[in-house]
């Protein structure tokens, strides 16, 4: 039986294997010390084989690969592995794992697809190349094949530059936020069948070019690790994978209309698509379905996958050559042109006329699929759809069940949107953006804490968030097209990283790798300190604080950006303390005293919380329900006062639901984003008697607001709320009350609080060495979950009469009215 594949199975330091690509595309050196990058390199798509003979197959064959940008691997016609996962260049990861169970005796073929973006998207930011390497794509390889010997990439790869992607979709975008997905347009005809397969004739193809690094100093080295890639990190997160999804209802449509060819967005061309009329129109049970196609007709296929999926697509056909296939995924149907106007995602396929079999490159979410089919005269099957999700696993899940039915659809609801944001890093959403925005994961990772055994992907957003400016701010989002542009960021989202940061060192009890952030955390807690008042308070902070999409008030002196502040001081303080580093504790707890001593401004004794901001040295009225919540959670307000402020900001009488970029068709209004830019923020509710609530992302603060002031019983009731979102058959948390995605990560509070504040499992010391157990049940009867930890689940039962515990570390027993009690490891049953 063999092995894990582990670091050690490859050399130290350098590689066997060589950086290569494509003949057809000819890298000379540029002049000068360094090339310039293109803001305009268009996308690269190469392949690659490789023949060899095994006399017989290795017990283990310990292999590794990467590319700029990604790559998909087959051997034998197998697929192995596709990557890598995102990363800043410099810090570019590697894949490894065992070849052996794909290997035969005798000839074998290993075959690679790599395909460079050309241009920063929303998960891949180009190279600053040297005068040769990260100009274009390329591809490094080795795998040791025992007796066999090393196989490594180099001069004796076969390789050929393919021309069956189109780019100039790039071209038709209106939207660069809702854009950054990249669309594949895919010319079947122009691409060769089976070329990852072993019998496929590959004598016209041209040598691979190995490509060195040429800069000075470089030493033309073509083995990493070399510039502009670093030094190659292994991969620190599981494989993704998922199950395969069809369709659960199915439309076919004949439109009377033809498709402009101008158009070159498929989405686009879908859309306009929704502006005509139909001629016939019939629902089918299932797949094949056969259409009838003409010069001057187009038909339309509408597929309801029955709830929102995330993966490769991929479909079978029977076409005559030069079908056209133009697909739009949308989270909605597509009622009219403008529906779901925020997503943008698609591809188009042209059909070859035989093996018609497409496999998407590029993940995508949605929920409904269009398709239209045009460009030929005939009939065109559709043999099979279907989506292969790629998404990171939950292994020993933790769970929650309670008497409340519609909480435990909620709580799975949580978790599944979740696992659809968790790809190769959290994402904001699968339909959308699929970019790592720094603040947003911190929800993913507490959702990853309480119900995920496998706590890498918590980690590794860490990781890649750790990439500050020069100024030692973070980006709002990493690794993708907003940080390759090095432009303003939302301050306020890297708070949330060292929120995160806080979390691991809670949970993990991982000394090496807190200290190892701890720089980063203390640079952007410093980036604050310039813009605090000689009161104590923070004033004039430039860039976008976003805080939440609610109608937060944040200019000039502002309430919430001091107490984000200072929780994040305060914890810092905390986790220096642990590493017991005393000079940057000390350093943290003087800000944060200055901090607390001139947070006293905001308060508002009559209305009993805190006002958001004082413009011009005057104190305005606008009140919402995180300032109270952050004055809690950051201890700047007095202990005394929680009680009533956490009523008085969860008082439904007193709830508004108000946001500056929320549109009435549930989109982002472009007219409101515009009066932002213009600094126009126009106050449309009662800010002298109304509070505005918190979107579902910074409901997490409000909830972490109201357990810490001892009212942890009142969140099932909180967590009701949620269920508008369970409707028309959706399984997922949206991104915001009545508008957004829906999708979004962010948004599963109730999922986390149902583990950590009404099961009540948290940790009483880092790392879990001790567990802290207090059930806060509220009007339920009775909740029971197991929850992860790294010395192995815990469960709870919990009711009004008796709680059970089994528990793998000693826990700290804190029940409603009783003393607190301390138990060891094992199983206890208590009675109340």
């Amino acid at each position: 039986m063999s092995t894990a594949t582990t670091l050690d199975d490859f050399p130290e330091i350098r590689w066997h294997g060589h950086w290569i690509w494509t003949p057809e595309e000819a890298i000379t050196p540029a002049a000068g010390l360094t090339a310039a990058g293109d803001p305009n390199a268009p996308e690269r798509h190469a392949l690659f084989r490789k023949r060899f003979h095994l006399d017989r197959v290795p017990d283990r064959a310990p292999a590794r690969i990467t590319a700029d940008s990604r790559y998909i691997l087959f051997v034998n016609g197998q697929e192995v592995f596709c990557g890598p996962i995102r990363s800043q260049p410099r810090r570019l990861h590697y894949d490894f794992f065992d070849l052996a169970p794909y290997l035969r005796p005798g000839e074998n073929v290993l075959a690679v697809y790599v395909k460079y973006y050309g241009r920063p998207n929303s998960y891949w930011m180009p190279a600053a190349p040297n005068l040769t390497l990260g100009k274009t794509g390329v591809l490094v390889f080795e795998a040791n094949l025992g007796a066999a010997g090393w196989l490594v990439s180099d001069a004796g790869w076969k390789a050929r530059c393919v021309e069956a992607w189109s780019d100039e979709w790039r071209h038709d975008i209106e939207d660069p936020v809702g854009g950054g997905v990249p669309v594949e347009v895919f010319d079947a005809r122009r691409f060769p069948h089976g070329w990852q397969e072993a019998e496929f004739d590959d004598s016209d193809w041209g040598a691979a070019q190995v490509i060195p690094a040429m800069h000075i100093g470089g030493f033309a080295r073509t083995q990493p690790p070399t510039d502009p890639y670093g030094p190659l990190y292994p991969r620190p997160i599981a494989k993704l994978g998922g199950q395969l999804q069809t369709p659960a209802t199915i439309r076919v449509e004949e439109l009377s209309g033809v498709v402009d060819p101008s158009v070159v967005s498929p989405n686009k061309r879908v859309r306009a698509a929704a502006a005509l009329r139909p001629l016939r129109t019939a629902s089918v049970a299932h797949l094949p379905v056969t259409v009838e196609v003409s010069f001057d007709n187009i038909a339309r296929l509408s597929l309801d996958m029955g709830r929102i999926v995330s993966g490769f697509v991929t479909f079978e056909i029977q076409a005559p050559p030069g079908a056209v296939l133009d697909l739009a995924y949308l989270e909605e149907p597509l009622l009219t042109p403008s529906s779901n106007r925020d997503v943008h995602s698609g591809a188009r396929y042209i059909a070859r006329g035989e093996h018609d079999r497409f496999q998407a490159f590029e993940s995508n979410g949605f929920r409904y699929a269009y398709i239209l089919v045009h460009g030929v005269q005939g009939p065109v099957t559709l043999q099979s759809f279907a989506v292969q999700e790629h998404l990171y696993s939950w292994t020993e899940s933790g769970s929650f069940a309670c008497d409340d039915e519609m909480l435990n659809r909620i709580f799975a609801a949580g978790i599944r949107t979740v696992q659809l944001c968790s790809h190769d890093a959290f994402i904001d959403c699968p339909t959308r953006e699929q970019r790592a925005w720094v603040g947003d994961g911190v929800v993913h990772q507490m959702v990853h804490l309480a119900t995920n055994s496998d706590w890498r992907l918590a980690r590794h957003y860490l990781t890649l968030g750790n990439s500050p400016r020069a100024d030692g701010m973070l980006p709002m989002s990493v690794a993708g097209d907003i940080e390759a542009k090095g432009a303003f960021t939302i301050p306020d989202w890297a708070l949330h990283w060292v929120h995160g940061l806080y979390n691991w060192y809670r949970f993990s009890g991982d000394r090496e790798f807190v200290a190892g952030l701890m720089p980063t955390a203390e640079r952007v807690l410093r980036w604050y300190a310039p813009y605090q008042t000689q009161a104590g308070v923070l004033k004039d902070v430039p860039e976008w604080n976003l805080v939440d999409w609610s109608s937060v008030l944040v200019n000039d002196t502002s309430s919430l950006l001091t107490a984000l502040w200072a929780r994040g001081l305060r914890e810092f303080a905390e986790m220096a303390g642990w590493l017991e580093d005393r000079g940057r504790q000390r350093w943290a707890e003087a800000l944060y005293a200055r901090a607390r001593a001139g947070f006293e401004l905001f308060w508002d004794e009559a209305r009993g919380s805190y006002i958001d901001h004082i413009v011009d040295g005057e104190r305005r009225p606008e009140m919402s329900q995180l300032a109270g919540a952050l004055a809690i959670v950051s201890g700047l307000a007095p202990e005394a006062r929680w009680g009533r402020i956490v009523d008085v900001i969860t008082d439904p009488a007193r709830l508004v639901v108000r946001s500056w970029v929320g549109g009435e068709q549930g989109e982002y209004s472009q007219e409101k984003i515009e009066k932002q830019l213009q600094g126009i923020y126009a106050i449309d509710w009662d800010a002298e008697r109304e509070i505005v609530l918190a979107e579902p992302f910074m409901s997490y603060v409000v909830h972490d607001a109201v357990a810490q002031a001892g009212k942890a019983d009142r969140l099932p009731d909180l967590y009701r709320r949620w269920s508008e979102f369970l409707v028309n058959g959706y399984d997922t948390i949206g991104e915001c009350w009545g508008w957004g995605t829906h999708v979004h990560g962010w948004s599963c509070t109730p999922t986390r609080d149902m583990i950590f504040y009404t099961l009540g499992v948290t940790p009483a010391e880092p790392g879990y060495a001790t567990a802290r157990i207090a059930p806060r049940l509220g009007r339920l009867r009775w909740a029971k979950g197991n929850v992860p930890t790294p010395h192995g689940m815990i469960s709870v039962e919990a009711s009004p009469e008796r709680v059970m515990i089994d528990s793998p570390v000693p826990v700290v027993v804190d029940l409603v009215g009783r003393p607190v009690r301390e138990l060891p490891a094992g199983r206890h049953e208590i009675a109340i």
